[in-house]
């Protein structure tokens, strides 16, 4: 077995890193940052969405596993204290997959030209450079809605404990294949209404946003921020693609929203 291991670059991380390389290493599995069959990740959530953005291109191929040096996190299971037991398994188990959905967005612009696509793991926002973002919204091809206000959020499942439950959306199981459209800060008054409501998608629909007045467009795909200009549309759905987690043990998605959210402990 091929695998790779990336760090959040701390000392710590670093420190665990090395160690877990050399524990596989020793097993006889096969260092290779360019074709792994695993990647682990050591740090925290924010560590393993740059694992996947570097292996996005490979995702049927690579499966992820996430050790975390800091706090709980919703993409990491195993504690640096367990990585001797995490690198055996690794070894000598034949490891099960479980799959996250992802979404995906395509941006097209004015003037033609190639498209430009992302997958997101969280989520992906958009607002304006400057003044108020005012956003036409149609779902499955029909016109929704005239969104005016900070920007909207669209996120998957497991990205819904993140910057999507900030903004008051659902949080939502990684088992069901959808996408929420969350607002961020909407203008309510006699004038203009939005729907004040997340929306949770199914994989069979698309959510398309198509600018009114501006023209230029702050991206973000997980930790990415990106300018767009002479936006046309911006398609969100989910995306065929998945990602896929390497299982050794149970990791209950809802005991990962308590520990997270309402546990006291630390």
């Amino acid at each position: 077995m091929k695998f790779a291991v990336t760090s959040k670059g701390n000392t710590e991380s670093n420190i665990w890193m090395h160690q877990i390389r050399t524990y596989l290493q020793d097993y006889g599995l096969t260092y290779n940052e360019e074709q792994p069959d695993i990647v682990i990740s050591v740090g925290g959530d924010g560590t393993l969405l740059y694992a996947f953005h570097r292996y996005s291109s490979r995702l049927d191929k690579t499966a992820f596993v996430g050790v975390h040096t800091g706090h709980l996190g919703f993409y990491a299971d195993w504690v640096p204290d367990e990585i001797e037991e995490l690198a055996d398994a690794i070894a000598h188990q034949t490891f099960q997959t479980v799959e996250y959905p992802l979404l995906e967005a395509t941006i097209s612009y004015e003037h033609g030209g190639i498209e430009t696509r992302y997958l997101a793991l969280n989520e992906s926002t958009v607002k304006c450079v400057d003044g108020t973002f005012v956003m036409d919204v149609e779902i499955r091809g029909e016109h929704f809605e005239r969104f005016r206000g900070d920007g909207l959020c669209l996120a998957t499942p497991s990205g819904s404990t993140a910057y999507n439950k900030a903004l008051g959306g659902a949080i939502v199981h990684p088992s069901l294949q959808s996408i929420q459209l969350t607002e961020m800060a909407s203008i309510n008054n006699r004038v203009f209404r939005t729907i004040g409501s997340p929306l949770i998608l199914p994989a069979h629909h698309t959510c398309v946003l198509k600018p009114v007045r501006q023209k230029d467009f702050l991206v973000t795909v997980d930790h990415l921020t990106l300018l767009h200009k002479e936006v046309k549309s911006i398609q969100y759905r989910v995306a065929k693609q998945k990602i896929r987690f390497a299982r050794f043990r149970p990791f209950p998605f809802w005991k990962r929203v308590h520990d997270s959210f309402i546990s006291d402990s630390d």
